[in-house]
């Protein structure tokens, strides 16, 4: 039986959404829809029909199809399958989905396997979830007017990283847009071999309030967070088999085209991991960096407002789902805003974008640290500070003349006499001798006014283990990638210590750390610039 609904908005399912999960509604408290639901905004408008779509395995996905308003018998039009983020229900691009299938598309979206009321456990972007991808591409092309060959994939987050491995699996998929997502998963949350401590667990607390984490990722979680290094060979390869950069072969062999979107301040899946994905790519391809933290730069346009990056994605779909000619393809590959610029940059590659060359800043004064003490510089809150750079220009701070310095390392450079347009990754290349055979430091670049307060530009964390102590050792380190504007009148300032929130420091009771800069070996900050 099918019972209809009918709704003033996608904002209002949007709102229950966000309701519900605002009150902590855990998979099991929900109750289940009925296997087919219907519900139109309006009776011109595209149709939406909630589903039970078959997975691979044979777990049943809660779906939802949109087809185009007036979809004539016999007629075929362009497909997308849109995986849901980590810890969503079936409902997150409802708003998106509507505005894809009034453009003449058919749009399934589904909740991902282990989550909400989908069958199955949590398997992080394994096997299975790819398989369910072509799974549903399979019921698609059987119980909807979807062509075959035309076929798009795409999400946010942990649809995106899901939507990249399985372009890799099946070769029907001709467009891909995967927005805050990662392609290296150890990159992204091991970067620096340091465990991003707040972003794995807000990520492992979300999967147990929305989900049924599996017993693979619950012992992968838990040898994560417990430090245990005795599996760190394990907890890579699980890492590896689960990012798209391992199979670049396979994606490029495809040929579908692809489109990356993140955030400079991303604090779950940092830039980094996604420019040099997008190097390796060979298709057609776009990458596209904003301010902003995981998932704010799209965020907007989930709840039907507009939004650059979903305008930006239509425009992808259009281009190689439906062959438009809207100059999408004929735009520069890159394409990135400032932190404190309004406008868009275009570039050839991710190689130019820090074109105008690198000014070094050399750390020429020899600096001792006594480890285990936050200093006070830190890289924010996970979502949160990202967020206040994006809408406000109010990165994390610091006063950095009063950083203690038996706990921070700090050089600076002179006053500028002009703007430094920062684009690009920072990178650091330093001496470290430590006391103790494991250690952990934490890189910063900040952007000094007249005051002496610095504005966080960037920063990585840097871990080792089993390092002779007493031993001097060179580290390169590359800080993530961003685009920052210091303007005329301020300093950089590159500050190093031990202990910071968003990351698990490994520095033994004790410890201590001595950064140097040998005559055969200087040390420097390397800050890629704008071309002029």
């Amino acid at each position: 039986m099918v019972r209809t609904v009918r709704t003033t908005s996608t904002a209002a399912a949007m709102a229950a959404v966000l309701a519900a999960a605002a009150l902590g509604l855990a998979p099991h408290q929900a109750q289940a829809a009925p296997a087919t639901t219907t519900a139109a905004a309006t009776d011109a408008s595209s149709e939406l029909r909630f589903h039970d779509i078959p997975g691979s395995g044979g777990i049943t996905l809660k779906g939802n199809v949109f087809t185009p308003a007036g979809a004539r018998a016999g007629a075929k039009y362009p497909l997308i399958v849109l995986p849901t983020s980590w810890g969503m229900p079936q409902i997150e691009y409802i708003a998106q989905a509507k505005k894809l299938a009034d453009s003449g598309y058919v749009v399934v979206s589904y909740t991902s396997r282990g989550f909400w009321l989908s069958g199955g456990e949590i398997e992080t972007a394994g096997p299975a979830d790819t398989a369910d991808v072509s799974a549903v591409i399979d019921w698609a092309l059987a119980h909807t007017p979807a062509d075959a060959e035309h076929i798009g994939l795409g999400g946010v987050s942990y649809g995106a990283g899901i939507s990249l491995l399985a372009s890799a699996r099946d070769p029907r998929i001709k467009a891909v847009v995967a927005l805050s997502g990662w392609a290296d998963l150890i990159e992204s949350i091991y970067s620096g071999r340091t465990q991003h401590l707040q972003a794995a667990a807000l990520l492992g607390g979300a999967g147990y309030l929305t989900g049924r984490p599996g017993p693979e990722l619950r012992q992968i979680l838990g040898d994560f967070l417990g430090s245990k290094l005795d599996r760190e060979p394990q907890m890579i390869e699980w890492g590896k088999k689960r990012s798209a950069s391992e199979k670049v072969d396979q994606i490029n062999a495809n040929g579908a085209a692809i489109m990356l979107g993140n955030a400079w301040g991303d604090t779950i899946f940092p830039p980094n991991q996604y420019a040099e994905f997008f190097e390796k790519l060979t298709g057609p391809k776009r990458l596209e960096f904003r301010p902003g933290d995981h998932a704010t730069a799209e965020g907007t346009g989930l709840l039907g407002l507009p939004n650059d990056t979903w305008t930006n994605a239509h425009r992808w779909f259009d281009r190689y789902l439906k062959g438009e000619r809207n100059g999408v393809d004929s735009e520069a590959p890159v394409q990135i805003k400032s932190r404190s610029e309004s406008g868009y940059e275009g570039y050839a590659d991710w190689k130019s974008v820090g074109s105008g060359g690198t000014e070094k800043l050399m750390l020429s004064d020899s600096e001792h640290l006594f480890a285990g003490v936050d200093s006070g510089a830190n890289g924010g809150i996970v979502l949160l500070s990202s967020v206040l750079d994006q809408f406000f220009q109010a990165p994390p701070t610091a006063s950095i003349p009063l950083l203690p310095r038996a706990f921070a390392a700090v050089w600076q450079s002179p006053r500028y006499d002009g703007a430094r347009r920062v684009r690009g990754t920072v990178k650091l290349h330093t001496t470290v001798t430590p006391t103790k055979s494991d250690g952990t430091f934490v890189a910063y670049l900040y952007d000094v006014g007249p005051l002496g307060i610095g504005k966080l530009v960037s920063n990585a964390p840097y871990t080792f283990h089993d390092r002779p102590a007493g031993q001097a050792f060179g580290v390169d380190l590359e800080l993530f990638s961003t685009a920052y504007d210091v303007p005329a009148g301020h300093r950089l300032a590159v500050v190093v210590d031990t202990v910071d929130p968003l990351y698990i420091e490994h520095n033994p009771t004790g410890a201590q750390l001595t950064f140097s800069s040998p005559r055969t070996d200087p040390s420097y900050v390397s800050v890629p610039l704008r071309e002029q």
